[in-house]
């Protein structure tokens, strides 16, 4: 029998011997720690812990005497196969930057998700999806079939078995109900001009304020808009000779990038929720 190369992560509130206990349960099933990291938060009381390992035993004997363990703890966790791609939903309307970056990623270099859909409410990105030979899925979006826009989404989620849904410049606010039935698998990118800039054209009015900064940030999705626990976020400069189309180039680079790292970091179970941050081991 193979060696399986299992990714354990895991939260609960913090006590001595929470390290002591992981390790002794792998160890019993003849396991190898890998990599092993861990954070214990002061400020709400939690521990976690990110550990790959690889055993000879059956993974489901391994979930058992961790499910054991979880109980004693009162601990929540997740066992799962290294480097397993995440079936995903990729959700566009006319801007692909996005899109086509994570399918390129994850075709050229093992991003490791699955893209079973691409969803747009528009269908100018239907080519992209072509090209990766991903299923494109136009979903129209207005006031009157919002409802049965989300409807369909979540029969897409049910029936292909969807583990992540990738707002990747997705420009529609999902409802309260979708993002409390969807919750902790929904990541979304967005500038970081908000709250200053919001609306139509962020980047010419980021240009007239003459901003020095432009960035990203990915998050998780909650019924607070754009406020959900940020994953990853990052800048870059501009100066005044910067005109407003350079701008939208150097930050749709910048979402890219940052939202490509926020879903390996997902994909990879090293993103864990601390009530309004994440504890993400990189």
């Amino acid at each position: 029998m193979s060696a399986a190369h299992l990714v354990l992560a895991l939260s609960c509130p913090d006590r001595p011997g929470i390290v002591h206990a992981v390790s002794g349960v792998l160890a019993e099933h003849g396991g190898n720690i890998t990599e092993s990291q861990q954070f214990g938060d002061p400020s709400t009381g939690l521990f976690f812990m990110r550990v790959q390992v690889e055993t000879q035993a059956p993974r489901a004997e391994v979930e058992e005497a961790m499910a054991a363990l979880a109980h004693t703890f009162d601990m929540t966790f997740r066992l799962d196969d290294v480097g397993r791609p995440q079936r995903t939903i990729i959700m566009a309307s006319k801007e692909g930057h996005c899109l086509s970056d994570l399918l390129f990623r994850q075709r050229s270099q093992r991003l490791p998700i699955d893209p079973v859909a691409v969803v747009a409410n528009h269908p100018d990105l239907e080519p992209i999806a072509a090209f990766y030979g991903v299923p494109f899925h136009h979903v129209p979006v207005t006031r009157e079939t919002k409802d049965a826009a989300e409807a369909e989404l979540l029969r897409m989620v049910r029936d292909l078995d969807v583990e992540l849904v990738v707002l990747a410049r997705y420009m529609q606010i999902l409802s309260d109900r979708l993002c409390t039935e969807l919750a902790g698998n929904v990541i979304n990118i967005h500038h970081s001009f908000l709250p200053s800039f919001k609306g139509a054209r962020p980047y010419a009015q980021a240009h007239n304020r003459g901003v020095k900064l432009i960035g990203a940030t990915a998050h998780y999705v909650t019924a607070d808009l754009d406020e959900g626990p940020i994953i990853e976020q990052d800048v870059e400069r501009v100066t005044h000779t910067d005109d407003v189309a350079e701008m939208v180039a150097r930050g749709q680079d910048v979402e890219r990038r940052v939202l490509a790292r926020a879903v390996r970091w997902h994909a990879e179970h090293r993103v864990l929720v601390d009530g309004r941050r994440t504890v993400v081991f990189s």
